[in-house]
């Protein structure tokens, strides 16, 4: 059993690039030669689309409209013949349309908040959960995780998936699991510092307020037992990050998943590549298309991914087409890993803002304020076309150093932000600066944009 890291020692390790302090779940796996992964990819996949055909009717009624039958899965390439999955499929046969097992077999239900519809509703076989244990433990540990840490669970245990996901997969590895839950953030504070908590899971915005509180109460950041922040459920920026691991003094990585093909666990961050993810390759296969046209893309360059899970047995889903934007890399990694990695999603194809014509993407306007000092991370976008033309507002939260008690100073500061977001956005947009802790915060996924216009 590996022994914990303290945080200097952790933090001292990743400094100098020590990254065979940190463990590896699966070597045999997740240091394969290419060939030795792709070919444990296709003899999964050609079963798995066996598998798909015969046991949900959607799919082969989809498959036999096309003319492809699961005898025609003979390369990896040959996946381009099967159909496309989308959100729609899995809200139309809901809820229990595309499950491939009688319902006796299932043993957890997870789904979607439903917000904008009837919810997406997943299941899970004893299988699906061990393989889903298995992808966490891989994750966790790429962050520097081991079998004796002591994990607080931030994430609310509801239908969400990752509450419960990131909590069986850490509890298999052997950690003790503290189950806190969302919100309560003083009651987090005092777990941390009665339990000795070594790792938080949470959404980034949510361990940046607990930061902030922490330190109006006097919390010891630097000194407390925290050493690793386990991210997920929404994008956390570049600027965000470094700013949590400098004032909590934490090793920060972000993981990704989703709901529709199983939960977090698809990808998660090593301590050597701070910008990219390894995916979980023998248990998805990925692929980055076009999002207009449905054509691979060239390696490397950004598009939508897909992913088809490879082996998932209760509700198995083929081509599921993310809508999120990112780019996939097969090229070594210094962690010692081998399998592909993907660009941290920061936008999806789907929450493009059109302003005046304008193609705009929240990331854009994170990645100005980011590199604006004297802005918190916090922000928010208000749009309305209340005068018949697009308008949006951004709402910029200030440090408490930026502000000033002259206008002329904080009206030059304003006028500066909405230069440098024009100058990126190319189109103008307003700037509000907002005071200190005036831009409320979430206790799950933080929400960035206000979209008021009338259809």
């Amino acid at each position: 059993m590996a022994e914990v890291l303290t945080k200097q020692e952790a933090l001292r390790a990743l400094d100098l690039g020590e990254f065979d302090k940190f463990p590896i779940h699966n070597p045999r796996i997740e240091c394969a030669s290419r060939e030795q992964i792709r070919a444990i990819q296709l003899a999964k996949l050609i079963e798995q689309v066996k598998y798909t055909y015969e046991r949900v009717p959607w799919y082969q009624k989809k498959m036999d409209e096309m003319g492809v039958s699961p005898s025609d899965i003979k390369t990896l390439d040959d996946i381009r013949k099967l159909p496309f999955t989308d959100k729609s499929v899995l809200r139309d046969t809901f809820p229990y349309g595309l499950f491939a097992v009688p319902l006796d077999e299932v043993v957890e239900l997870h789904a979607s908040s439903g917000t904008t519809g009837k919810p997406i509703v997943v299941g899970y076989n004893k299988s699906d959960m061990d393989m889903w244990a298995d992808c966490i433990m891989r994750l966790v540990q790429m962050a520097g995780v081991v079998s004796s840490d002591r994990a607080q669970m931030g994430f609310g245990y509801g239908m969400f998936t990752g509450g419960f996901g990131l909590h069986y997969g850490l509890q298999r590895l052997g950690c003790m699991m503290i189950p806190a839950g969302a919100g309560n953030t003083e009651r987090h504070l005092q777990m941390i510092e009665d339990y000795g908590t070594t790792v938080l899971i949470a959404t980034p915005s949510y361990a940046m307020h607990m930061c902030e509180v922490g330190e109006q109460l006097g919390f010891d950041w630097e000194h407390s037992s925290l050493r690793v922040g386990l991210f997920g459920g929404e994008p956390c920026p570049p600027h965000l990050k470094q700013e949590i691991e400098s004032r909590m003094h934490i090793i920060c990585t972000d993981n990704y998943g989703l709901t529709e093909v199983m939960g977090p666990g698809v990808s998660g961050e090593c301590l050597a590549s701070r910008d990219m993810q390894h995916i979980a390759e023998d248990h998805f296969f990925w692929e980055v298309i076009n999002p207009q046209t449905g054509e691979p893309v060239e390696e490397g360059e950004e598009g939508e991914l897909v992913l088809t899970p490879l082996g998932k047995q209760a509700f198995p889903v083929l081509r599921y087409r993310t809508h999120d934007l990112t780019r996939v890399t097969v090229s070594p990694c210094a962690c010692g890993r081998t399998t592909a990695r993907m660009q941290k999603v920061r936008s999806r194809s789907d929450d493009m803002l059109i302003i005046r014509g304008t193609n705009v993407f929240p990331s854009q306007v994170e990645d100005v304020l980011g590199g604006i000092e004297g802005v918190s991370p916090h922000y928010r976008l208000v749009i309305d076309n209340e005068t018949g033309l697009d308008r949006m507002v951004v709402h910029v939260e200030l440090k408490p150093e930026a502000f000033s008690d002259s206008f002329e100073e904080m009206n030059a500061f304003k006028r500066m932000i909405a230069d440098k977001l024009k100058s990126v956005l190319l189109v103008g947009v307003e700037v509000k600066l907002v005071e200190p802790g005036g831009i409320e915060r979430a206790l799950g996924k933080a929400k960035h944009v206000e979209d008021n216009r009338r259809k």
